[in-house]
């Protein structure tokens, strides 16, 4: 190997000069291969964006479209429907003790009704009115227990608390004064009450509400009435009513 100081001084100059030289070099290559790799990021970013912002737009209006079409669920439990509790304010006796109440309109509609069947010698005994969810827990619970029955016996002829009509205040048991023994039984429909009902009710804006073979699946109830004379009444029942087929369970 050759010594340094034997190279010629012009050889040794140049080959300074390029060794000098490469690390400036190796520099600008990198640089250069950053900027063109950033702006390649860059542009793929920005090709990206449109995409990703019609996805998120899409979703919403996709859903907007599909929702008229997805038929509105309803809770049930083996095929009654869920009611609000009516609020003791909005009551009002229809008995002289005041043990049975309905709802203000309900209530004087039915003293009316209860009273131009008196006039033709028809009895309508008020038997049971509004209920509260407290009062129904014991009438599905307690006497399900008492008699032994399955829950979905029990279910159909009596709803479980919190999907009774009677939470409403707008349905009413009605008896037969003259016959005591048909009350909240199937033989009421052989009464005077009831077919003056069958014949009256309508004038007074009172229906059957389980009526034979009813969709509900609840067993026929000939004594169970309710009101749907004035706007919340229609809406408490009918909105319900229009949606019993897509709620069987």
């Amino acid at each position: 190997m050759r010594r340094i100081d034997e190279i010629p001084e012009a050889i040794r100059e140049r080959r300074q000069k390029r060794t000098s030289n490469l690390p400036l070099l190796v520099l600008a290559i990198v640089t250069l291969i950053g900027i063109a790799l950033l702006g390649f990021f860059v542009k793929l970013y920005l090709s990206i964006q449109p995409t990703r912002s019609m996805v998120v737009t899409a979703i919403p209006i996709a859903q907007k479209e599909a929702s008229p079409k997805t038929p509105e669920r309803i809770d049930n439990i083996l095929g009654h429907l869920p009611y609000a509790e009516a609020k003791q304010k909005d009551l009002k006796p229809i008995t002289p003790g005041g043990l049975i109440q309905l709802r203000k309109a309900a209530a004087k509609s039915f003293i009316a009704m209860q009273a131009e069947a008196k006039s033709q010698g028809v009895i309508l005994e008020p038997i049971s009115g509004f209920r509260s969810v407290k009062d129904q827990q014991y009438l599905f619970f307690r006497i399900k227990e008492q008699r032994g029955q399955p829950t979905s016996k029990r279910a159909e002829v009596s709803a479980p608390p919190g999907y009774s009509e009677h939470h409403t205040g707008y349905a009413v048991d009605i008896g037969d004064g003259k016959a005591p023994s048909t009350n909240l039984n199937q033989n009421f429909e052989k009464t005077a009450a009831f077919h003056w009902l069958e014949e009256n009710a309508n004038k007074y804006s009172f229906e059957i509400s389980f009526s034979r073979n009813n969709e509900q699946g609840v067993s026929y109830e000939p004594w169970h009435w309710r009101y749907v004379g004035d706007q919340d009444s229609l809406e408490t029942f009918y909105k319900a009513e229009h949606l019993k087929k897509e709620v069987q369970p």
